[in-house]
């Protein structure tokens, strides 16, 4: 019987789902991706559910899309096949960065409500490097949190943003020691389910609608774009370069 790639516990109204592939870094495959939209809409549509924490299982918060499997078969990398669920959820999500969050598990980072970050937590946009398209709205929730021009300082580098900068530029709400991440954010949690699940349900969704007109445009056109790339990528030309390219993220994920 395979290891089951999601993880969960609920205690209380608090629901913790950690992404399981630590041997791959917790790298997004195409069944990691359906089991993780899954179970964040069970949890969304379960009553007694009052917030989710987002977490990986150590080494790694997510490195993104399973680069082995994406060399292999370019269906791996359609985001619209296994989409985020977190637009509209109504359930607030906290994401706990214990680890790296890399292109597309940054963007799942960028689909939580907001982000407490662990010591070794780092960050890096490395659709560019890799040869792939975002899909997943970064183009759209990166800038909105830290600002455009870092936004394409990330994007168009590929370099990594460590926990400290990350909280200097706006990108997470704090930094933790790393056995305090889980804590900590099950506190906040503790927090939210304290107020009205209605109450808070009309909040996030005002959030949403007031960012919606711009969102919305911005959004269909990062689509696009990822379907432009997509009908055009080869995987033979990720492959000849995928070691160099996670040889170079190890690096400075460890810097």
């Amino acid at each position: 019987m395979s290891e089951p790639v999601i993880l969960t516990e609920k205690d209380g109204p608090v629901a913790t789902v950690w992404l399981h592939r630590p041997q791959s870094r917790n790298a997004l495959n195409g069944a990691l991706r359906r089991a993780l939209y899954e179970t964040l809409v069970a949890f969304d549509a379960d009553d007694s559910v009052a917030a989710i924490i987002l977490t990986g299982t150590d080494p790694a918060f997510c490195a993104g899309v399973d680069l082995r499997e994406l060399s292999v078969n370019s269906a791996a990398a359609g985001g619209d096949a296994s989409p985020l669920p977190f637009d509209s959820m109504s359930t607030p999500v906290i994401g706990a960065i214990n680890g790296v969050a890399v292109t597309g598990g940054f963007e799942v980072a960028l689909g939580c409500d907001f982000l407490i970050a662990s010591d070794r937590a780092r960050f890096a946009d490395t659709h560019a490097r890799v040869g792939v398209m975002p899909g997943w709205g970064l183009t759209v929730k990166l800038p909105q949190a830290i600002g455009v021009r870092r936004a394409r300082q990330m994007s168009f580098t590929g370099n990594y943003l460590d926990a400290e900068t990350a909280l200097g530029w706006g990108l997470v709400n704090a930094v933790v020691p790393h056995d305090d991440l889980l804590p900590a954010c099950k506190e906040l949690a503790k927090d939210i389910s304290s107020i009205s699940s209605a109450n808070l349900a009309g909040i996030k969704n005002a959030y949403r609608v007031s960012a919606a007109p711009f969102d919305a445009l911005a959004l269909a056109a990062e689509s696009g774009y990822s379907d432009e790339w997509l009908q055009q990528f080869d995987p033979a030309t990720l492959a000849a370069s995928r070691e160099a390219i996670q040889q170079r993220g190890r690096a400075q994920a460890s810097a």
